[in-house]
């Protein structure tokens, strides 16, 4: 039986968490927003004799951008093609939403030791257009320090690509009012720190190493009253020069490496065609 690309069902779960299950040592994120997922749209599974063994999502995010996301492949599966064949099609999907006029780029994230996907994205048009240090922190590290919960202006966005977790904007008005709508938003020491609705992953709105020192505990309070142990920060890749600082403060990179382990990639998509009256 040929395998097939259809819109995730309800009825998948079971299959999504088996795959989380044996990806990144079972801490994946998939099985945590399936339903969310489903409810969205634009999630698709690959499936092959009655059995899902592939999954990939696109999201709408401002700036018209089709962001890429959950491209997994079961690990019994992988090595024939089969994520090559689900990159195809949410390619082919993209194209078909900018003649639509929904969006206007394809964007991902990725981890830099991900090879086979940043092999493929290079092949398919993608190129790089932002590096981020991902660095973790565990609560127990810090003494944790309540903070305020604050709004957002757009004074405080002072990136020109702002990420919140592992999804990234461009500063904009609309990407704004995203961030207020997904995240959450926080102050002490009159420094702010957006933060991801689980409490898992913290991007600093100033980012200087005192900065980052004053915000830390804040974050260890946030990370402990979502119930986790550690957490991680989103810098961007301009930080390298203080990446021996901010080992000092306790943050830790989960691979060595001196240099931003976190690629965001951009492929940008034929315009809507226009046909002009004769």
């Amino acid at each position: 039986m040929n395998p097939i690309i259809r819109e995730a069902r309800p009825e998948d779960r079971p299959f999504i968490k088996e795959i989380a299950r044996l990806t990144w040592g079972g801490e994946d994120y998939l099985a945590r927003v399936f339903d969310d997922w489903v409810k969205d749209g634009n999630f698709y599974v690959l499936e092959l004799e009655g059995k899902v063994i592939g999954t990939a999502k696109l999201t709408l995010l401002p700036g018209k951008v089709g962001w890429l996301e959950g491209l997994r492949v079961h690990p019994d599966y992988r090595g024939r093609g089969y994520g090559r064949m689900i990159q195809n099609f949410m390619i082919d999907l993209g194209r078909r939403l900018a003649e639509q006029g929904k969006i206007e780029a394809l964007e991902f994230a990725t981890y830099f030791l991900n090879r086979e996907s940043i092999a493929m994205a290079r092949k398919d048009g993608f190129s790089v257009m932002a590096r981020f240090f991902n660095l973790g922190a565990r609560v127990e590290d810090f003494q944790p320090e309540k903070p305020n919960p604050v709004e957002l202006g757009m004074n405080d966005l002072t990136l020109g690509i702002i990420p919140l977790g592992w999804k990234f904007v461009h500063r904009s008005e609309e990407a704004l009012e995203w961030l207020r709508e997904k995240g959450e938003a926080y102050e002490v020491n009159d420094f702010k720190f957006l933060a991801t609705r689980d409490g898992a992953t913290f991007t600093p709105l100033s980012t200087g190493l005192g900065c980052i020192r004053a915000m830390l505990p804040a974050m260890a309070w946030v990370a402990r009253e979502k119930g986790r142990e550690e957490f991680d920060l989103m810098l961007p890749g301009g930080m390298k020069p203080v990446l021996p600082g901010l080992r000092r403060l306790g943050l830790f990179l989960w691979d060595e490496t001196d240099e931003p382990n976190v690629l965001v990639f951009r492929k940008k998509l034929p315009e809507r065609s226009v046909i002009k009256p004769l």
